[in-house]
């Protein structure tokens, strides 16, 4: 592949209209070439920034993808700061170790700081691939799978004064998405959803349903206001014994702890099922603390959200610390060298600055561990005792991850993108 003069892929350029059946068949390509279904690949094509999107050709042939949605990101006390969501990565196989990954890096984050965006995130297919780039996993999430024959679930009071009833998810999608908007600011993590995303949700090719049913719907009302929603189906399963049916969760969101309580029982009790599979929820989800036996529900955690700081000042001061904080930070990061150096980081729970500074490094890390500990999930003794933070000023490590703490629900990324 040939570069310019800057060392950059000299095919590399901004996606336009008419190319993107190209770019998108090199994408799919690079995730395994496996067909996706019209309606799915409608909805990309209509969520595909274009102007943030980019591409490496050699000749007429996509050689390379990458694109960065304008998200606004929740952040430790609630403010939506402004991301770009990495997406839509890959390389061909044909064109390996010649540039190409590095040159869409390098061009997407001077893009991203251009943009005036103080982080970038994305959820990593293969996450050995992004920390050389400054992206460290900040968020996990949860799956199980759980044994609703032999796992009781206890509920709390005032369980018993919702009612739940079916609903058609297409039909009901604006209520379920203006529920989800009013979590986005109590939970670092969560995306504010423009319009458009809400689609994604309701997504139901039969190609992705596994054998089980369309997609389902159930409402959590209480005096009428609704107040939570599951969306699920159904996978039926016979055995000599008798029925062995699994239900598949999507997507639950409620607004307190009854709603949230009604809607895990209305799932329990699904007739001739004997198990909830359930990926990608909150590490804190509250189901985990209402089941008779954790073990039979057989919990694990995986890495989901990663975030990367792109103007280091810009992102510390953007949230709030949980415990008075005046830390001096060397900062490492090479890939974006204008974060390098020392940086003051003065805050609490009303408010921070971080400036430049000359006087004396507290801590010592990377911009990757700055971006794991950014929502507050990961915490930097952690990382220090992984070897990847340096306390240079004794008890400014236990000041700083106190701090950094999200002090209230953990961070989650719901969906990817």
């Amino acid at each position: 592949m040939a570069t310019d003069a800057n060392g950059s892929s000299a095919g590399l350029r901004v996606l336009q209209r008419d190319e993107w059946d190209k770019w998108y068949n090199a994408l799919l390509r690079g995730f395994g070439g496996v067909p996706e279904a019209a309606e799915e690949r409608e909805l990309w094509n209509a969520l595909t920034e274009f102007d943030r999107s980019l591409g490496v050709w050699d000749g007429d042939e996509c050689v390379g993808t990458a694109g960065a949605f304008g998200f606004r990101l929740t952040v430790p006390g609630g403010a939506p700061v402004r991301a770009a969501g990495v997406t839509m990565v890959s390389v061909a196989a044909t064109h390996r170790r010649r540039g190409v990954l590095t040159s869409m890096m390098r061009r997407q984050l001077d893009d991203v700081r251009a943009w005036g965006e103080p982080l970038a995130v994305l959820t990593a297919s293969e996450p050995a691939i992004y920390g050389r780039f400054g992206y460290g996993a900040a968020t996990f999430h949860l799956s199980a799978e759980i044994d609703t024959i032999r796992v009781r679930l206890s509920v709390p009071d005032g369980t018993d004064a919702l009612r739940v009833r079916f609903a058609a998810p297409a039909d009901v999608l604006d209520v379920c998405e203006a529920l989800y908007a009013r979590l986005v600011p109590t939970r670092p993590g969560l995306l504010a959803r423009q319009p458009g995303w809400e689609r994604l949700g309701v997504l139901d090719p039969e190609s992705e349903r596994g054998g089980a049913s369309p997609l389902q719907c159930v409402l959590a009302e209480r005096d009428g206001e609704t107040v939570g929603y599951a969306r699920y189906r159904v996978k039926p399963e016979w055995e000599t014994a008798g029925p062995n049916g699994t239900v598949v969760l999507e997507d639950l969101v409620a607004l307190d702890p009854a709603a949230d309580a009604a809607l895990w029982r209305f799932l329990f009790g699904i007739d001739l099922t004997s198990k909830i599979t359930l990926r990608g929820r909150p590490v804190d989800d509250a189901w985990q603390y209402m089941v008779s036996d954790i073990r039979r529900c057989l919990p694990r955690l995986r890495d989901s959200l990663y975030v990367r700081p792109v103007e280091v000042g810009a992102a510390l001061r953007a949230r709030t610390y949980q415990a008075p904080v005046d830390v001096v930070f060397e900062v490492e990061d090479a890939f974006c060298p204008w974060n390098a150096g020392r940086w003051r980081l003065s805050g609490d729970q009303k408010g921070a600055s971080c400036e430049r500074t000359r006087d004396a490094a507290d801590l010592a890390l990377s911009v990757r561990e700055l971006g794991s500990a950014y929502l507050g999930g990961v915490s930097l003794t952690a990382l220090a005792a992984a070897g990847r933070v340096r306390e240079l000023r004794q008890g400014a490590l236990a000041e700083a991850s106190v701090a950094f703490g999200s002090g209230g629900p953990a961070p989650w990324l719901p969906h990817g993108f």
